[in-house]
């Protein structure tokens, strides 16, 4: 019998203000934990939502976000 356990890790959201263009895909393809700001930047609203798939990290074309496990 093969046992497999599987750790909780703890994720960090980073989003880099200065590069992101307010293109908004990011939001789109997470609106649980990324949401578009009044001034139009990406902003981490329910970074405890976040299920660490990178997709937001992935399809930044200004790569502007990046999670960091920690």
């Amino acid at each position: 019998m093969l046992e497999v356990s599987s750790a909780v890790y703890s994720k960090r959201i980073v989003i880099n203000k200065s590069w992101c263009k307010s293109c908004g895909i990011c939001a789109s393809l997470c609106p649980k934990v990324l949401v578009m700001s009044a001034g139009g930047k990406a902003v981490a609203a329910n970074p405890s939502l976040c299920t660490g798939c990178r997709l937001c990290e992935s399809h930044c074309p200004d790569f502007a976000i990046s999670i960091k496990v920690v």
